[in-house]
């Protein structure tokens, strides 16, 4: 890559005069020889971030789900040991709020993971469109967006997600989506166990499950909606496509 850099003057290469969002590659920093060579290496950079990244979004929900099988065995044995007695929901409804704690905070990891995918996703499309500056007309030629607008960026996710029932449920068929499903069906029958441990009435226990589960749900559901807008509220886009705003 070195050599294909210095055959080529950067006074020679072509250049968009009529584009001012293109400075060319004849002048500024894309001029400089080095600059494949840096551009190269930071999007090397970033594949490596966006594995590690990956990595520890799937190691943190299969811990949690690890866990949280575990516990469930544990207290199917206990229950066949002493029945369902007050003594195991007492039990039942420690265990589930350790549960619930481990699943939350996966869960907290694992959005901020996903933001970080995302930042490294919008820098590499900068990179893709400093090489569409470097050689114009070069984006023809890749299959994702060399533009930094919060809709180029997530696009590769799927068509026009931001802001639309498709995107909320695409936001269920997500690590974090799926996650907050099951974090919401603890909780439902970590509530179930407490109001049984305090009535001995399963039908009230049922009906307080149900809504624990519906009001965790819904929580959940607006929790990450707000969170998402304030993301890519504070992404700004330095070279937004045609008509996109630049945050």
């Amino acid at each position: 890559m070195e050599d294909r850099t210095i055959s080529t003057p950067p006074g020679e290469m072509p250049m968009r005069g009529d584009d001012p969002g293109h400075a060319g590659s004849g002048s500024g920093p894309l001029g400089d020889p080095r600059a494949l060579t840096i551009l190269t290496t930071e999007h090397w950079s970033l594949l490596s971030a966006r594995a590690l990244v990956y990595n520890e979004a799937f190691a943190r929900a299969g811990m949690f789900l690890a866990f949280l099988s575990a516990t469930l065995v544990a207290l199917g044995l206990i229950a066949t040991a002493t029945g369902f007695s007050d003594g195991f929901l007492a039990v039942a409804a420690v265990v589930l709020t350790l549960d619930l704690f481990v699943g939350l905070a996966s869960l907290g990891r694992i959005s901020g993971a996903s933001n970080e995918d995302i930042r490294y996703l919008q820098a590499m499309n900068r990179i893709r469109h400093a090489y569409d500056e470097m050689v114009p007309g070069l984006q023809r030629y890749f299959v994702t967006s060399h533009f930094d607008d919060t809709r180029s960026v997530v696009g590769m996710y799927g068509p026009e997600i931001v802001g639309t029932v498709g995107g909320l449920v695409h936001g269920f068929t997500t690590t974090p989506g799926m996650l907050g499903v099951i974090c919401s069906a603890v909780g439902g029958a970590l509530a179930a166990v407490v109001a049984m441990l305090l009535t001995h009435a399963p039908g009230t226990a049922g009906l307080a499950g149900g809504v624990a589960f519906l009001v965790l749900f819904v929580l959940e559901v607006a929790s990450s909606q707000r969170r998402v807008s304030r993301f890519f509220g504070s992404l700004e886009a330095m070279f937004p496509r045609e008509g996109a705003t630049r945050r």
